[in-house]
């Protein structure tokens, strides 16, 4: 990097006559070039080349379109929350809404609506689950207001049955305090509860809102750090500042427990975590949060999920993008002071494990990334955040 790429202009010819002594024809002529060097290097491009990635997002987007059924539904009729982050993947790879299978997407979500709000199948376990992403879906396609009344009713479902007084029948002292499930009933989740929030933002829910504070009560508690915000039993036993799957229940880690019952981070669920708090309006010179970017700046990689090794890695990749994005940085630099075009490097990634279809698919097929339906909307997700922020 220049080292005086943070100066003005003057102040770069300033700081030249006051080494040399004087601006004499070869001095001038090295600041000139310093200068050249520097505005170069200022306005230097960031991210993949832009051609490849739109040749990428394209066979994604043909591969999804060319799989979906003909009841407007992917994988399975019952599959909602597939179908619903299959359009959404559509819509943010730059598919217009006009499209016949946005369209067909958006209209097996909006007959799934039901009377109480949510967006889910009549027999689903997933009600959270599918109707957060039912909300993405329809937030994406809303740029005229068309789906304003679905989203609100379905923002007044998820809280609704979020953990909060009226589910535990008690305040914040229960961990499962502002969490949300996958809507069965059974204990909130981090991953759930990450879709919850990005639905209430996708939504224009304000983070003073009750339920995104509440739901960042949650958040703080999944976090491998003790503080005034978690005071839980396993606050203090991994202390590496990242997060984990749910302090409810007992607790749950999917990369498993060190011998004194710690709960082990990894990475999919340290950058959900990582983005939910700063989407619910934690200062990013909060303790919490820069805990959590050490972690990620430790065990950065594109090559696995980072605890849970190819499990969850395409659900890993677009929590990924999401997280960097909102930390707002075009690079991210690593425990080992190198600096990452996380945007190019992620881009590349995903181009080199792109099928000849255009679609993705995990080898390992835990959480359904067998499905190269679920697994290409993910991958899409991801690359729709790789444009050069000077060209998007």
């Amino acid at each position: 990097m220049c080292r005086e790429q943070n100066l003005s202009i003057d102040e770069k010819f300033l700081f030249r006559k006051r080494i040399t002594g004087g601006f004499s024809r070869r001095s001038l002529i090295a600041s000139l070039v310093l200068l050249v060097c520097c505005q170069s290097s200022l306005h230097a491009e960031v991210g993949p080349a832009p051609d490849r990635l739109k040749d990428s997002i394209q066979k994604g987007v043909t591969f999804l379109k060319s799989n979906q059924s003909e009841d407007g539904t992917w994988t399975s009729p019952t599959s909602l929350g597939i179908t619903a982050i299959a359009t959404h993947a559509l819509l943010v790879s730059g598919v217009p809404v006009s499209d016949p299978t946005v369209q067909q997407g958006l209209k097996v979500l909006e007959s799934h609506q039901q009377p109480d709000g949510g967006v889910y199948h009549p027999n689903s376990k997933l009600k959270n689950y599918e109707s957060s992403l039912a909300v993405m879906a329809f937030a994406s396609a809303n740029a005229d207001g068309r789906y304003n009344a679905a989203i609100e009713k379905a923002i007044a479902y998820l809280k609704e049955i979020q953990w909060d007084e009226k589910e535990i029948g008690e305040g914040k002292g229960n961990v499962a305090f502002g969490g949300a499930g996958y809507g069965s009933h059974s204990r909130p989740d981090l991953s759930n509860t990450t879709f919850f929030l990005e639905a209430m933002k996708a939504a224009g829910i304000s983070s003073h809102d009750a339920a995104v504070q509440n739901a960042l009560v949650f958040v703080s508690r999944c976090q491998n750090l003790p503080s005034e915000h978690n005071t839980t039993e396993h606050a203090d036993k991994v202390k590496d500042g990242g997060f984990y799957y749910t302090v409810a229940a007992g607790g749950s880690s999917q990369a498993g427990t060190n011998p004194d019952g710690g709960l082990r981070s990894y990475a999919s669920m340290t950058y959900a975590g990582l983005k939910s708090m700063i989407y619910a309006g934690v200062n990013p010179d909060d303790p919490r949060v820069k805990a959590a970017e050490s972690w990620i700046r430790k065990f950065y990689t594109l090559k696995e999920n980072p605890g849970m090794g190819q499990q969850g890695l395409y659900y890993y990749y677009q929590m990924f993008a999401k997280a960097l994005e909102t930390l707002g940085s075009h690079q991210f630099v690593d425990a080992s002071d190198v600096s990452h075009d996380w945007r190019k490097e992620l881009a590349e990634q995903l181009f080199s494990e792109q099928k000849a279809n255009g679609s993705w698919v995990n080898e390992n097929p835990r959480w359904l990334e067998g499905d190269p339906n679920l697994t290409t909307a993910y991958a899409l997700i991801s690359l729709s955040r790789c444009h050069s922020p000077a060209v998007k």
